[in-house]
């Protein structure tokens, strides 16, 4: 009896628990609204055989419960019943996968117009490729891969010289247009899914795997890593940016092109030790986690020799050559506060070591000192730093105040002052964003990491809009 009232109960508190559960499904923002359709299918069919299986248990142990003198009955076979199992449980496995089948078929049937984007994985970070003017891909071969063409883009290539590159891991995607996602991954096996497009596939080494989508929500979505591939996994994350079509084509035409990064690399002077140093730290995948932006996965190498680290403990270091030595070799023993302690342990000679710190300080510059992002223009300082993510030049009103006419504006603050937009406001509010905020603008603008030479040259980047 007992069992009975507690196999009763159970599926009476599930489907309460479904009804009245905190735990909802991401919002919608693809057309894919057929995938949510077919999981709730087979939610009810799955649903239904749990309730049914479960109250024919608690009436069989009811009903043929133990009675004193009573005696079960002998019934080797039953046709009729095996009949009604078998047609009955035919019937929802049809119902079920009939739907999914369905789905799949437009999953993989591509529309003509849909534009091509190539996402390429690697430990632990994300990195995208859109065809340029001619519309078409280049191709690409892992022998072509090295720090200088992460991509493994064949330089022989026209077709792929004009391809806008976007090393970091932040996306951007026009609304209402069909995208055809081609997936590379360049170590392990990856997966790439963004739970709001209801999109994910696997991404193995060696094959090129693709998906489709269309998305129908303007907004900020994550991208995620569905497969577990290492002790980094877990901080595989990246971040997609569905915009209008005009802010998207501004956004795409500012990402350098292949043939671009090869000038760039060519005119790149390195000592010959820092050149030793760079094929080391692409051989041993440091670059997976550090590169020479403000978004990675460990500290970022540029300006980092002679700058203080904070330390988890709460300790301060100053990053010479003693102190990146243990950090390469010993990488547990000193964490950087706010990156997690997922470096591995790799063997390296005191000569390999000794050129890695070289490459770090001719590439990253010394802080304090003029360096390479610092020789940046305002425009590639704002694109990089991310502050167009949220700042448009053309008037728009994104998720801050465009950056169009800004200077000279009188600005009507959420206390009510009233401001006029110049060199000394414009440095406060880089610095310190949530300051003075602007009427009608949430306080989300996080610090940035920038020199005064970098802030100086955005600022005279917004005076020229």
């Amino acid at each position: 009896m007992a069992i009975a009232i507690a196999l009763i109960l159970i599926v009476i508190g599930s489907v309460i628990f479904h009804f009245w559960s905190p735990w909802t499904m991401t919002e919608l923002a693809s057309n894919w609204g057929t995938i949510d359709d077919t999981m709730l299918i087979t939610l009810i069919i799955t649903g239904i055989v749990f309730i049914a299986v479960n109250f024919f248990i608690a009436f069989a142990v009811l009903k043929f419960r133990h009675k004193e003198g009573r005696q079960a009955r002998y019934e080797p076979e039953n046709k009729k019943l095996e009949v009604w199992l078998t047609v009955a449980t035919s019937v929802g496995i049809i119902a079920m996968l009939a739907p999914g089948l369905v789905v799949y078929a437009d999953f993989v049937e591509v529309p003509d117009e849909a534009m091509e984007v190539e996402v390429v994985g690697q430990q632990w970070s994300w990195s995208f490729r859109f065809p340029g003017e001619d519309g078409k891909l280049g191709k690409t071969a892992v022998e072509h891969i090295s720090i200088d063409n992460p991509f493994g883009l064949d330089p022989l290539d026209e077709n792929g010289l004009d391809d806008r590159l976007v090393q970091g891991n932040h996306l951007y995607l026009p609304l209402n247009k069909p995208v055809k996602v081609l997936l590379r991954s360049k170590d392990v096996l990856h997966d790439f899914y963004v739970p709001q497009f209801r999109v994910k596939m696997d991404m193995v080494p060696g094959t090129v795997s693709y998906l489709w989508f269309e998305p129908t929500l303007i907004g900020q979505f994550e991208i995620l890593c569905a497969e577990f591939c290492g002790i980094g996994h877990f901080n595989m994350r990246g971040k997609v940016d569905v915009v209008s079509a005009q802010d998207f084509d501004t956004w795409l035409s500012e990402q350098t092109t292949f043939s671009a990064s090869l000038r760039k690399n060519q005119s790149e002077a390195l000592s010959v030790l820092a050149q030793n140093g760079k094929e080391v730290a692409q051989a041993k995948g440091c670059l997976a986690c550090h590169n020479f932006m403000d978004s990675s996965i460990g500290p970022t190498w540029q300006g980092l020799y002679g700058k203080t680290q904070e330390m988890v403990d709460g300790s301060q270091v100053e990053v010479d050559d003693a102190y990146l030595t243990e950090a390469i070799l010993q990488p547990g023993t000193k964490v950087v506060k706010g990156f997690a302690p997922i470096m591995p342990q790799i063997v390296l000679t005191e000569l390999e070591v000794n050129a890695v710190i070289a490459y770090i300080k001719e590439k990253g510059g010394v802080s304090g000192q003029v360096s390479g992002s610092a020789s940046l223009s305002g425009a590639e300082l704002a694109q990089s730093k991310g502050c167009l993510a949220c700042h448009s030049v053309d008037g728009t009103n994104l998720l801050g105040p465009s950056w169009q006419g800004l200077y000279g504006k009188a600005r009507t603050l959420a206390s009510g002052e009233t401001i006029t937009v110049d060199e000394a406001y414009l440095a406060e509010s880089i610095y310190q964003p949530n300051a003075k905020i602007v009427e009608g603008f949430p306080a989300v603008m996080p610090p940035p990491s920038a020199s005064q030479e970098e802030v100086s040259a955005i600022i005279d980047y917004i005076k020229t809009l």
